[in-house]
């Protein structure tokens, strides 16, 4: 795929709406011995793909580096000057540098570059996540099948952590088919949190909600305190530094594009919109 080296006249975006978002500078501490949590120091690509060959037969998630994948043709400005006509040109919605931030270079996925990665980094206890779900789960149900969507929770501190490890837990017992209703514990996750003033900030309370989908204390201990899980985490960790994820949430498209609904026009559905947009972009490389 080929990559856009130019945009098309951009329409006029309407006024931005404020929409506040979960900071990094705005997380709770969690009332348990553990009130901080030191960041993983940072691997190179080199040692990422090292370590990940040694865990091979534990290790489920795999960083792939752009670059790796596809090189970078010399004279691909000049290929795409003359195979560009007027029937193929665009005129983008959205603009760089004001509803979205390009990394550079090119950050990993999670996945294989045989699609395009949508990643969403979330945090249970923010209530703009939780107003988020419906769009994004809406979204994700009618995306494109070239499109791979994959949820990344923020570890900024022991809170954030703790939930994080829910959800990795959840997503291992979920695979192994233990959990049999994945969309309904996300959804009692955030019940629990939003409605019923259960904030889920010690592991005895976690635990208790996984018993209600049917997993047993033993599954629950295995698993929480599993090396998977503690891989997950390290993982994201890693993402959330190459990323520069400041707030939640937040979407990184294909590990080259990073924006919020603030960004992308002040609403979830102008949000959507900028996803869908950013992924033909890339389709289109």
């Amino acid at each position: 795929m080929k990559h856009l080296k130019w945009f098309g006249p951009l329409l006029l975006v309407a006024a931005l709406l404020s929409l506040a978002s979960c900071s990094k500078e705005e997380a709770p501490a969690l009332p348990v011995e553990e009130s901080a949590v030191s960041e993983a120091p940072t691997e190179t690509a080199d040692e990422a793909a090292a370590a990940s060959a040694e865990e091979a037969a534990s290790e489920t998630l795999e960083l792939v580096e752009e670059s790796a994948s596809e090189a970078e043709p010399v004279d691909e400005a000049i290929v795409l000057a003359v195979a560009e006509t007027p029937a193929v040109k665009r005129d983008w919605k959205f603009k760089e540098g004001q509803n979205y931030a390009r990394l550079v270079p090119t950050q990993p996925t999670l996945g294989s570059a045989d699609k395009i990665e949508v990643a969403e980094f979330f945090w249970y206890g923010c209530t703009h996540c939780y107003d988020m779900e419906p769009y994004i789960n809406k979204w994700a149900e009618t995306k494109d099948p070239n499109v791979r969507f994959v949820r990344i929770p923020a570890l900024w501190n022991a809170t954030y952590r703790l939930h994080g490890q829910l959800f990795y837990t959840e997503e291992v017992l979920v695979r192994n088919g233990v959990i049999k209703d994945p969309a309904g514990f996300r959804a009692a996750v955030f019940e629990e949190i939003h409605r019923r003033g259960n904030r889920l900030t010690s592991e005895t309370a976690i635990e208790k909600l996984f018993a209600r989908f049917g997993v047993s204390a033993q599954q629950f201990q295995a698993t929480w305190s599993s090396f998977e899980v503690n891989q997950k985490l390290r993982v994201a960790d890693d993402l959330v530094r190459r990323y520069s994820v400041s707030s939640v949430p937040s979407i990184v498209v294909n590990g080259k594009y990073r924006t919020n609904a603030t960004e992308a026009g002040g609403s979830y559905p102008k949000l959507i919109e900028l996803i869908d947009e950013l992924t033909v972009r890339e389709g289109l490389r």
